[in-house]
């Protein structure tokens, strides 16, 4: 029977594996707020200023998961996990691993099936900050698994920034992850392009930024996705104010513009196909929000 963690004392003990830079990140923020770190890397050098300043470098990775009743491992894949854990099975039985790295749900399932077969308590995570942020009470970090698990390490979790507790199932976290990654990119993108093509008539950046991200967004674009998200549960899209069809037309004026200013028109036009594949698909009197429907359809189509 696979044994439950003890619930750690204030300032418990805490082992990170991987030294990359989140990997120093979380070390130095647990030794920071009082908990006796150890550290282990393949390269033992990267720990070198960590040591220095009291972590506690052990010679082997077995030794490294057996010195805490919690292991954060930082590496850079699932594979990597199994790669520096396998050999010594993973942490002992009856000790936690929360595994910290970018992947997919059917990894970290599988990641979760074989912590299970070792008798170790496991929660896979996802960091929403960079390494500088780490620490930061309003830094948000994922965790899911066992609500037993995240409850019993809660106080130490907390050292690195605001915890939160996605569901039971492993891989909440890594998939929350990989969404919230692809709307900062596309949001990055978007913001990049629209500078972009002002740019083309020599508006500064700096200039447009202002508009763009003080004024613009946070008026038309957040307000309307908070308030409007129930409908996307719902698949209510009422185009009392604007339609699929309208939204098309200001969209091929968007790729035009950009054709005219001599700016990348690729991404202009795959939001214009996207329109125009909702509208075939019968929402031409639906809001913009319809297209929710072409991407979680995609499957099916």
């Amino acid at each position: 029977m696979t044994q439950q963690p003890s619930t750690p004392a204030q300032n418990s003990p805490v082992t990170v594996v991987g030294l990359g830079p989140m990997g120093l990140a979380l070390a130095a923020a647990l030794m920071e707020k009082g908990h006796p770190t150890t550290v282990w890397n393949r390269t033992p050098e990267k720990a070198r200023d960590l040591v220095a300043r009291g972590a506690r470098l052990a010679p082997s990775v077995a030794d490294a998961v057996a010195a805490s009743p919690l292991t954060l491992v930082c590496l850079k894949d699932y594979a990597a996990l199994y790669e520096a854990l396998g050999p010594v099975g993973g942490p002992s039985a009856g000790r936690a691993l929360v595994n910290l790295n970018s992947g997919t749900p059917k990894e970290a399932h599988a990641a979760a099936s074989w912590a299970a077969e070792r008798g170790v308590a496991y929660l896979d995570g996802a960091i929403m900050v960079p390494p500088p942020l780490v620490g930061d009470p309003g830094s948000v970090f994922l965790y899911s698994g066992p609500r037993e698990v995240f409850d019993a390490h809660r106080d130490t979790l907390a050292s690195l920034g605001d915890s939160q507790h996605l569901g039971s199932d492993p891989g909440l976290a890594v998939l929350h992850n990989a969404a919230l990654l692809g709307l900062m990119y596309a949001t990055m993108n978007g913001f990049l392009h629209a500078t972009a093509l002002v740019g083309s008539a020599d508006v500064p950046a700096a200039e447009f930024a202002d508009l763009a991200v003080n004024r613009f967004l946070p008026t038309v674009v957040d307000a309307t996705l908070v308030e409007q998200a129930p409908n996307l549960d719902a698949g209510h899209y009422p185009g009392d104010l604007g339609t699929m069809e309208m939204n098309l037309n200001a969209l091929e004026h968007i790729a035009l513009a950009c054709e005219e200013q001599g700016v990348y028109t690729g991404q202009p036009r795959l939001m214009r196909d996207i329109a125009a594949q909702a509208i075939a698909d019968g929402h031409g009197g639906s809001n913009y929000l319809a297209v929710f429907e072409v991407f979680r359809k995609a499957a099916a189509r």
